[in-house]
């Protein structure tokens, strides 16, 4: 665990057609912006992972599958985490879902903001992505960045002339902050407290 927090912007949708790179750029930027940080891009289109198979969680063994045990270590380098995802049928995606599944412990105590964009924000998905990170020991922040509405369709491509993200800063600007901040101070909290019970372990 390093001194300056590492966290790891999730791009939650891998359709060839998806909109979510947008937004996962724009949150990279305003993160690193901070100076603070480190922050990489994690874009599940560059971990393609089998849907769940494996005997139990690695909570109680390891897993087997190499592509698994290598998202585990890639994970395992972050301490804190941003998802960045559409709402499809009021949940997340199913590659979502499957890559939280495909690993445990390197979720556990650790923080997540969201980035939701669609219809509504992406709300009801951002609710269920918060009570999946509460069975994975996580804490989410209060506030979200929602793109919806006539924001979402001012800046998607089938709105026809599409708008940068950056225009919405009026909008979404003042949620990014907050979230951002938050996750800084949950994210800062997490790693002491894990140093201090690998301290205690030792």
């Amino acid at each position: 665990m390093t001194q300056t927090p590492r966290i790891g912007v999730i791009l939650g949708s891998t359709r060839d057609s998806r909109f979510g790179l947008a937004p996962a750029e724009w949150i990279v930027a305003r993160a690193k912006a901070r100076g603070d940080w480190d922050v990489d891009l994690i874009d599940l289109k560059d971990h393609p992972l089998p849907l769940f198979n494996e005997m139990a969680s690695n909570l109680w063994m390891p897993s087997e599958d190499p592509a698994a045990v290598k998202w585990q270590q890639t994970l395992a380098q972050y301490d804190g985490f941003i998802f960045v995802t559409p709402e499809y049928n009021h949940s997340i995606t199913a590659v979502l879902k499957n890559a939280l599944d495909q690993a445990y412990l390197e979720w556990n105590h650790k923080a997540f903001g969201i980035v939701g964009y669609g219809g509504v924000g992406a709300a009801r998905a951002a609710e269920h992505l918060r009570a999946i990170g509460i069975e994975l020991q996580m804490a989410s922040t209060r506030s979200a960045v929602h793109i919806g509405g006539g924001d979402f369709f001012s800046v998607h491509p089938m709105g026809g002339d599409p708008k940068p993200i950056e225009s919405l800063e009026a909008s979404i600007g003042g949620s990014a902050d907050a979230m951002l901040s938050e996750l800084d101070w949950w994210t800062r909290a997490t790693m002491a407290a894990r140093r201090e019970n690998a301290a205690k372990a030792a």
